[in-house]
């Protein structure tokens, strides 16, 4: 997989002692104090780097908000960063994807998160030494941008795009949008080793629902969180052509967009 979007735990380990390594644990304050973190890793909880003030709740905050997190962690716009949670890395890939929108260059996810890190490695509980940064957002451009509107999604409708519903059964079965197929985000990890499936079983996954690098495919869930995850793994397996529908199910909604429900 491509680690400029995906880097495993070994790859990780041996970048500790690079202060341009930087490692961000989205986890609560508390279980980032009392239950330990990676060595160096800073703490940027999953609630700061959403909106939750917004008509949508949930959604990206602004730019200068984003950039006031990482300054207080001391990120600078060149590092690179690696994010992990303790959630199979849904949370840690909404990260991801927020710093990608707002310019940063290289940020990945690990590979498994911090209980599959705990079984092999070392933790801590020490705090970590903060020296604020300075931290000037670039977002991406329109065009540059993953983000789809309503508007953009009316429009792929009307094309041959294939909309991946990622959430569980019940929640696709109520209401989903017209077309749609279901891709639990949660299908591509290994429940055991808590990381990532090989590649070939990915992609043999993938296909069998129809979601191939030649399609054009706009993901969304409810509130965009669990469609990040489902993005991050895509562009790593080399997908290109991905929308990410950051109004998600709650927008279409709220917008008396045409549904469809029942099982598949």
């Amino acid at each position: 997989m491509d680690d400029a979007y995906v880097v495993s735990p070994e790859w990780t380990a041996a970048h500790l002692e690079d202060p341009s390594i930087r490692l961000v644990d989205v986890r609560d304050a508390w279980e980032f104090d009392a239950i330990g973190h990676i060595p160096g890793a800073v703490n940027v909880p999953f609630d700061s780097y959403r909106d939750e003030t917004s008509d949508e709740p949930g959604t990206l905050p602004d730019a200068s908000a984003f950039a006031d997190l990482l300054e207080g962690v001391g990120i600078e716009p060149d590092d690179t960063i690696v994010a992990y949670d303790d959630m199979h890395g849904v949370f840690a890939a909404r990260f991801v994807l927020t710093a990608r929108v707002y310019g940063h260059e290289d940020v990945r996810l690990l590979d498994g998160d911090f209980s599959a890190w705990n079984r092999e490695r070392e933790t801590t509980t020490d705090e970590p030494e903060l020296e604020s940064s300075s931290y000037e957002p670039d977002p991406l451009s329109a065009e540059e941008s993953p983000l789809i509107d309503l508007e953009g999604v009316e429009a792929a409708l009307e094309r041959d795009a294939i909309f991946v519903d990622t959430r569980e059964r019940d929640e696709y079965e109520e209401a989903r949008l017209p077309g749609a197929v279901r891709f639990d985000w949660r299908e591509v990890v290994d429940d055991e080793t808590r990381r990532l499936k090989p590649e070939s079983e990915l992609e043999e996954l993938l296909a069998e629902h129809g979601v191939t690098p030649d399609r054009e495919i706009v993901l969304y869930c409810n509130t965009a969180r669990r469609i990040s995850h489902t993005y991050v793994v895509l562009r790593a397996l080399g997908y290109e052509n991905i929308a990410f529908y950051e109004g998600s199910l709650s927008e279409w909604i709220a917008a008396d967009g045409v549904l469809e429900t029942g099982s598949e």
